[in-house]
């Protein structure tokens, strides 16, 4: 059978889409919904100029798409991220996300549970284009006893396979929150390490951190920066509170205790965290971004979702600054890392860890 150049495309791109929406799973029926996911996003996605120039667009449509093209052409021309066609498209899915996300865990283990993939090595979570399908998944885990937590994803990145484009899922956040998920789902074209989830996200984190700083530089007004740098501080205060849990948990679990003693201290590991929440949220002027997700079982599985996209942060940072801030000689390290084993990156990224503070994406 003769594939046309886009299809040809869009089956090689499976490889790097299951990577970032969490593939692993060697069934026809998983590739599937990967593939019709992924060619529904093709088939809706139209030139940005195009919708703009639509009559039927609404007002406030065409003024957010002009500004995200302002924004795509800054992340190329200030941030030297790809300058290549993702992002310069928009599909809107009719849905609020496009992929949902499956973390899992085991009881007694702040370790997640990994899904492993021939092209793209072993990622800590796994992703579905439908709800139904992420949540079978979880229904399926849970009653294996594993810890589980789903999510809804706004973006990912094909890695470049594909001309990936601005979905109705995020066109509507603000400027800053607009900037800071291109300028991440670009990153994961710069560099990519095959079955290493935490560098992968922490370095895109890294990226937009900076991104969006030097954008607010340039582009924002005095009230963005101000919500901008409130945004960070709540974000910054977040992580260290789930950081800090995360590793009460893994203390709990270390020690030599029966199942109905660890699940006591587990339990009171969550309640500390969440009293602890009430008197960090005090000083956030009203901000309840982070109730739901405080709200929920906090298990093992939620915890990992929050550490795989921060917990090595601090080493990009580090390594950012030892290039004084100089993106390209950044990204070039960056790269030489990710073409390594990962015993001998981990070795090497040791040796510049950090205890500066994280940052929480949204992504």
């Amino acid at each position: 059978m003769v594939i046309s150049p886009s299809l040809r495309s869009l089956v090689a791109a499976v490889a790097s889409l299951v990577a970032m929406s969490a593939s692993g799973c060697s069934t026809v029926g998983y590739y599937v919904q990967a593939i019709e996911g992924q060619f529904e996003l093709v088939q809706r996605a139209r030139p940005i100029p195009q919708v703009i120039a639509d009559p039927s667009t609404p007002p406030a449509l065409q003024d957010k798409l002009a500004r995200a093209m302002q924004i795509r052409d800054f992340a190329s021309a200030q941030l030297h991220l790809p300058d290549n066609g993702s992002y310069r498209r928009y599909a809107d899915l009719k849905r609020a996300y496009v992929v949902w996300n499956v973390f899992a865990a085991p009881e007694f283990s702040i370790t997640p549970k990994d899904w492993c993939f021939p092209f793209a090595g072993c990622v800590g979570y796994k992703g579905y284009f439908s709800k139904a399908g992420a949540d079978q998944l979880a229904a399926d885990l849970a009653k294996q006893g594993y810890d589980v937590y789903t999510g809804g994803v706004p973006a990912y990145s094909t890695l470049g396979w594909l001309n990936d484009p601005i979905l109705n899922t995020f066109i509507h956040y603000p400027d800053s929150e607009l900037a800071r998920l291109v300028f991440h789902e670009l990153a994961h074209q710069v560099a990519y390490a095959k079955g290493d989830s935490t560098f992968n996200e922490s370095f895109a984190v890294t990226v937009e951190q900076v991104g969006i700083e030097r954008w607010l530089a340039i582009n924002g007004t005095l009230e963005q920066r101000k919500e901008f740098d409130a945004a960070q501080i709540r974000r910054q205060g977040f992580v260290q509170l789930v950081t800090k849990y995360r590793a009460r948990l893994g203390d709990v679990y270390a020690e030599p205790l029966s199942p109905e003693l660890m699940r006591e201290g587990k339990r009171a590991v969550q309640m500390e965290m969440r009293a602890e929440y009430e008197q960090l949220k005090k000083s956030w002027n009203g901000y309840v971004g982070y109730d739901a997700w405080i709200g929920q079982s906090l298990n093992n599985a939620q915890f990992a979702s929050i550490a795989i996209y921060t917990q090595m942060v601090p080493t990009f940072q580090r390594i950012l600054r030892d290039n004084d801030g100089d993106l390209t000689r950044f990204y070039t390290q960056v790269t030489r890392l990710a073409g390594m084993k990962k015993a001998e990156r981990d070795a090497e990224l040791s040796k510049l860890s950090s205890s500066e503070a994280e940052v929480v994406p949204t992504h």
